[in-house]
């Protein structure tokens, strides 16, 4: 599978499934043994498993994800985005908020046989917990 192919399913996962709330799409997508690297709490394993997150994601944050950068190569794509939301239901033991963020994160995906296969992510969760109020802001550094 070429790069520019790779970079295409990925795109697809960012538009149709979590921008487009389309679960079903995984299954053409994900391949049945995907592994999660960094798993949410009660995610559970392989393609069910990532729709679980998925879910998970949506229905808690109301995620709107704006793609900023993707690199592929080989069989790998890496992708940095910026995920605007606002917490509209509990999330991970956290009460909903209301309240909206921003936050920034870069995703790494393994594709084989035309489907992603792994999956790695940094995200900056400890904004998204300022932002919703669970953890107090920093004071300003003094000049």
């Amino acid at each position: 599978m070429s790069a520019e192919t790779s970079r295409g399913l990925v795109g697809q996962f960012y538009d149709e499934v979590l921008n487009g709330r389309r679960l079903d799409v995984i299954d053409e997508i994900a391949a049945e043994e995907y592994t999660e690297h960094d798993p949410l709490p009660g995610q559970g394993e392989g393609r069910d498993g990532l729709r679980n997150r998925v879910s998970m994601l949506v229905t808690a944050l109301d995620p709107r994800f704006t793609v900023e950068d993707v690199i592929a190569e080989g069989d790998r794509v890496a992708v940095r985005w910026r995920h605007r939301g606002t917490q509209v239901e509990p999330f991970l033991g956290l009460p909903a908020t209301g309240k909206p963020f921003e936050i920034a994160g870069i995703d790494i995906y393994r594709v084989e046989d035309g489907r992603l296969a792994e999956h790695w992510h940094v995200v900056d969760q400890l904004a998204m917990l300022v932002q919703l109020g669970f953890i107090p802001a920093p004071e300003a550094a003094a000049p």
